[in-house]
């Protein structure tokens, strides 16, 4: 039975991927649900605009979308039947080397293995295992700390996953699967010898080798225009031009829950907040941030090893030891000379992006959190390095430090676009140490964003589960698994 009338039985605040999960979740089951996003469109970070030069569509914030292809919640929804359409490069990510070469993630563990010289059967141990119990596992190592449904499996996982990136690299012995290992690794933004490095590496490539790296055709506005109309087609409702900054703000409800950061909801909603939640939310860790560049190119990157011409995705870093010095050198608070980049080249694959004959791409480094320097040259000549004549083609370009990512989007504190560390100690007690993540000490308050299991990516499956909490908790409603 619901709860007594109100304007709304819940209101979502934050239009990005996970907002759009909570709100359709709820829609699903029979509520009338009110989103609220504060800029004029919605997606939080799918959202892609024209920066550089006319004609040109970067995307602002997320680029390539394993997560999103792969998500269990995602792959309920018709969002195919709502204009959705992802596009697979021939080589979902490629690790290019000093020597010309590159270490390349395909499709499958054996096709990948095969490249690896004497590492072909270590890299078949360390990940056909996790690629054959994916199915089973996924909803629980994107969820929230559990009993999980299939114990044992979780189990195997985990001795891997929890170890440091470092410790389970060490397991190869050549450069190119140290290398693309690290380079998987390095997207948790850690030092890769912090305890559970390993499992961003493991997930990554595992959700290549099942669902592959994709590009949304259009860009990565259209994964949230087609979560909004299918919102919309079961009767939801958007509101854009709305930044609330207090519960006053809100029309009334049953349940509010927020796609945004611990610090952003305890300037909305702290008063309303336990001593110890406000303790908790108030020393929340973030960590470090990015500097991007989007440019526009006269032609395609000139990459010197060809794989990396039919990648989306190209991690560039070298050798294992150079990326582990480079993250955490910035870790610690400098600004590597040579940072690890991560690069995306969405339209060797999207024609829809660039004029006809021209380019665009996509690239970042990571720098410490706050950071407001200018890291155009020593990007540029990390991708110079690999590809010769690269700068030559640049014809524009856009840049965003760590400040102007905040600004763009205030969830991202300090540039931190993964909504604060995921190291051992906040990977299942994000933003707080609670029986429930997504709950505040506040009735029918709850976080959404990011910040809460199981962090960063477009998968939507931190809003899935917080309105999966509220359902039950409020409105006596169960779901069941999505496994």
């Amino acid at each position: 039975m619901k709860p007594e009338k109100r304007e709304y039985d819940a209101v979502v605040v934050g239009s990005g991927p996970n907002g759009l999960a909570a709100a359709i979740l709820l829609q699903q089951n029979g509520l009338s649900v009110l989103l609220i996003e504060g800029k004029d469109t919605i997606g939080g970070g799918l959202r892609s605009e024209e920066l550089t030069l006319p004609g040109y569509l970067r995307d602002v914030c997320s680029a390539i979308h394993p997560l999103a292809a792969a998500s269990p919640y995602f792959e309920t929804l018709p969002l195919s039947a709502h204009g959705l359409e992802y596009i697979y490069p021939e080589i979902d990510a490629a690790h290019p080397f000093d020597n010309g070469t590159a270490a390349i993630l395909r499709k499958s563990v054996n096709e990948t293995a095969a490249l690896l010289g004497s590492d072909e059967q270590s890299y078949r141990n360390l990940l056909q295992p996790v690629v054959s119990d994916w199915p089973s596992m996924a909803a629980d190592v994107l969820g929230p700390l559990h009993f999980p449904k299939h114990p044992l499996t979780m189990a195997r996982f985990g001795l891997t996953a929890l170890r440091s990136a470092a410790s389970v690299a060490g397991r190869f012995k050549t450069e190119e699967a140290k290398g693309l290992f690290a380079g998987m690794a390095a997207h948790g933004m850690q030092p890769l010898t912090n305890i559970s490095t390993a499992a961003i590496a493991l997930v990554l490539m595992t959700t290549g080798h099942l669902k592959g790296w994709p590009i949304p055709r259009g860009g990565s506005k259209q994964i949230a225009n087609a979560l909004a109309s299918y919102f919309i087609s079961l009767g939801g409702k958007i509101e854009t031009n709305t930044y609330i900054k207090s519960l006053d703000q809100l029309p009334s409800s049953h349940a509010v829950l927020f796609d945004i950061g611990p610090r952003q909801l305890l300037h909305i909603a702290g008063h309303r907040f336990s001593t110890l939640y406000k303790w908790q939310l108030q020393h929340y860790r973030y960590g470090m941030g990015v500097f991007k560049i989007d440019w526009a190119l006269d032609g395609p990157i000139p990459f010197t090893a060809n794989e990396c011409s039919h990648a989306g995705t190209v991690h560039i870093g070298n050798t294992f030891s150079e990326i582990l010095n480079a993250e955490q050198s910035t870790w610690n608070g400098a600004h590597p000379e040579k940072p690890f980049v991560l690069l995306a080249q969405q339209s060797l694959f999207d024609p829809s992006r660039a004029p006809k004959g021209k380019h665009i791409a996509w690239a970042y480094c990571h720098v410490p959190n706050g950071s407001t320097k200018d890291m155009t040259e020593a990007i540029e000549k990390q991708v110079e390095r690999f590809a010769p004549g690269f700068r030559d083609r640049i014809l524009a370009k856009h840049v965003m430090n760590t400040a102007q990512i905040e600004q763009y989007n205030p969830n991202y504190i300090g540039g931190d676009i993964n909504g604060g560390v995921i190291d051992l100690a906040q990977l299942f007690s994000r933003p707080a140490l609670r029986w429930s993540p997504y709950r505040t000490s506040a009735k029918g308050i709850y976080i959404c964003s990011s910040s809460t299991p199981p962090g960063g990516g477009v998968h939507g499956m931190c809003g899935y589960h917080a309105a999966k909490r509220a359902l039950k908790d409020i409105f006596s409603i169960r779901i069941e698994s999505l496994d």
